[in-house]
C-alpha cells in the first residue's frame, strides 16, 4: 500500500510508484518524439529538400529552446503551482507538434520545433520537481527508475515507430502521435499529481534570464556552426564571445543576489558539481548518438528507416532493463564505484560504434547497442540520483532548474559537434556527401571525450550520496 505524506497546502497525496509513472508516462511525448524524429531525419530531408545535416537543426533548435527557458521553469512552477503548469506544458507540447506534423518547409519546421521545446522546458523539470519534493532522499533512486521507465519506451519505441512512419507513411504522423499521449497524460496528471508549491516565491529575476537565454543561444548557435561554412568564421567566433560574455555576466550578477534564476551556489556541493558537470561529457554524446547513429546506419549503410529503428531499438531496450537493476547495484557498490567503473564502459561503448561496417553482421551490431544501451542506462540513473544527495528542500526547485538546463545545453552541444565532426571528416576525405567512412570517425572523438568525467567521478568519497540509495541502512 502506497505511503501518505502531506503536500504543501496540507492535503494528502499518494506516493510510491503511481505519481512516479505518471510523471514519466508524460515525459514519455517528449522522449518518443526525439528518438523518433532521429531517425526519420534522412526520409524528411529529402521530402523537404533539404540537406541531412541541415535537419539536425530540428533537433538542436528544439534543445536550444528548451535551455533558454528552462531557467524560468522552476519559478513559474513555485508561482502558479507544479501541477497547472505541468498541464499547460503538455498541451502546448501537443499543439506545438500538429504545428510540426502541417509545417510545409524547414523554417516551418523549425519555428515549430522552438515551440515544443518551451513546452519541453517546462514539462520536465517541473515534473522532476513534483517527484523531489514528494519523495524522501532514502527513496528517489527508487522512484526516479520508475518514473524514467515510461520515459525509456520513447527511445525502445521510438525508432521503430519512426522508421515504419517514414517507411510505410508520411513522416507528418510522427509528430502527430503526441497528440493522444498528451490527452491522456492530462487526464492521469489532473486526477493524481499533486500541486507541490513554495508557499513563498522569490521576485523573479528578469535580468538574470536574459543573461542565461542569450549566453545559451550564442554556445548553442556557435557551436551548431562551427566548421559547417554555413556562417563567416568571425560570426561564429563573435557568437561563442557573445554567448560565453553573457555567461560570464550572469555569474557576476547571480553572486550575492538571493533571487537569481539559477542558484549557483549548488556547484559547490561536490555530488551536484560530478553529477552534473562531470556527467554533461557523457550527456554529449547521448546527444550526438542517435542523431550519428541515424545517418551511419541509413546513408552510410543503406538501410531503410525501418531496419535502422529495429537495429537501435535494442538499445534503447537494453537501458529499459537496467532501470529494475540500478537500485540493487548502487545499494551494493555506491554511486562513486559505479560512476568510475562505468564510465570506462560507455565511453568504449561509444567508440564502438565507430568499428561498424556495412559487412559487420546486424547481431554483432545489435549485441553492442544493446551493452551500450544498458551500462548507459546505469549511468544516467546514477547521475541523476547523486545530483540531489547534499541538496536541501529550499534549493531543490532550483538546483533542479540548473541541472535541467545543463542538461539541455550539453546535448544540444552533443549534436552541433558531431555535425561538426562529420562535416569535418567529410572535407578531409575530399567528399561531398555523406558516407561511413565520415561518419564512423566522429564516434571515436565523442567516445573519447566522455572519458574527462572521470577527472570529476575518481574524487568523490566512497560514501557520496549513501542517503539516496540506502547504503547507511545496510551498513
Amino acid at each position: 500500500m502506497d505511503d501518505v505524506i502531506e503536500d504543501a497546502a496540507g492535503g494528502a497525496v499518494t506516493r510510491g510508484w503511481v505519481i512516479p509513472a505518471i510523471i514519466g508516462s508524460a515525459l514519455l511525448m517528449q522522449t518518443m518524439s526525439a528518438t523518433v524524429l532521429a531517425n526519420a531525419l534522412p526520409t524528411m530531408a529529402v521530402a523537404l529538400h533539404e540537406d541531412p545535416l541541415r535537419l539536425n537543426l530540428t533537433i538542436t533548435m528544439f534543445l536550444l529552446s528548451s535551455a533558454v527557458f528552462l531557467p524560468v521553469s522552476g519559478w513559474v512552477a513555485d508561482k502558479f503551482g507544479a501541477k497547472k503548469i505541468f498541464i499547460i506544458s503538455m498541451v502546448l507540447f501537443a499543439v506545438s507538434s500538429a504545428a510540426c506534423g502541417f509545417a510545409e518547409n524547414l523554417t516551418q519546421l523549425v519555428i515549430a520545433r522552438i515551440f515544443q521545446g518551451m513546452a519541453g522546458a517546462m514539462m520536465a523539470p517541473v515534473g522532476r520537481l513534483v517527484l523531489l519534493r514528494t519523495t524522501p532522499k532514502s527513496e528517489l533512486v527508487g522512484a526516479m527508475s520508475v518514473m524514467t521507465m515510461p520515459a525509456l519506451l520513447g527511445p525502445v519505441v521510438g525508432p521503430v515507430i519512426g522508421g515504419a512512419i517514414v517507411t510505410f507513411a508520411d513522416w507528418r504522423w510522427i509528430f502527430f502521435l503526441n497528440i493522444p499521449i498528451a490527452i491522456i497524460g492530462v487526464f492521469l496528471v489532473t486526477r493524481f499529481v499533486p500541486n507541490v508549491r513554495e508557499q513563498e516565491v522569490s521576485p523573479i529575476d528578469w535580468i538574470g534570464i536574459a543573461l542565461t537565454g542569450l549566453g545559451l543561444a550564442g554556445l548553442i548557435f556557435g557551436f551548431e556552426n562551427l566548421g559547417r561554412a554555413m556562417l563567416p568564421s568571425g560570426v561564429v567566433a563573435g557568437l561563442f564571445l557573445g554567448g560565453a560574455m553573457s555567461l560570464a555576466l550572469y555569474w557576476r550578477h547571480a553572486r550575492g543576489n538571493p533571487h537569481a534564476i539559477l542558484d549557483l551556489s549548488v556547484f559547490k556541493i561536490q555530488t551536484f558539481t560530478a553529477s552534473v558537470v562531470g556527467g554533461a561529457f557523457m550527456r554529449i554524446a547521448m546527444g550526438a548518438t542517435p542523431f550519428m547513429l541515424a545517418l551511419l546506419l541509413q546513408i552510410g549503410f543503406g538501410l531503410s528507416p525501418f531496419q535502422a529503428g529495429l537495429m537501435t531499438f535494442i538499445s534503447a531496450a537494453g537501458a529499459l532493463v537496467m532501470k529494475t537493476t540500478a537500485p540493487p547495484i548502487l545499494r551494493r557498490f555506491g554511486f562513486r564505484t559505479v560512476l568510475v567503473v562505468n564510465a570506462v564502459i560507455v565511453g568504449v561503448s561509444f567508440m564502438a560504434y565507430g568499428l561498424f561496417q556495412p559487412t559487420t553482421p546486424h547481431w554483432l551490431i545489435m549485441l553492442v547497442l544493446a551493452i551500450g544501451g544498458f551500462f548507459r542506462s546505469l549511468h544516467f540513473t546514477s547521475l541523476n540520483g547523486m545530483a540531489y544527495a547534499d541538496i536541501d528542500q529550499a534549493r531543490m526547485s532550483r538546483a533542479s532548474t540548473t541541472a535541467s538546463m545543463m542538461q539541455q545545453l550539453v546535448q544540444s552541444i552533443g549534436i552541433g559537434l558531431a555535425a561538426a565532426l562529420m562535416h569535418v571528416f567529410m572535407v578531409a576525405r575530399g567528399e561531398t556527401h555523406l558516407t561511413a567512412g565520415s561518419i564512423s570517425p566522429a564516434f571515436v572523438v565523442i567516445g573519447l571525450i566522455t572519458f574527462v568525467s572521470l577527472f570529476f567521478f575518481v574524487p568523490l568519497p566512497k560514501t557520496a550520496g549513501d542517503e539516496m540509495n540506502g547504503r547507511k541502512r545496510m551498513v
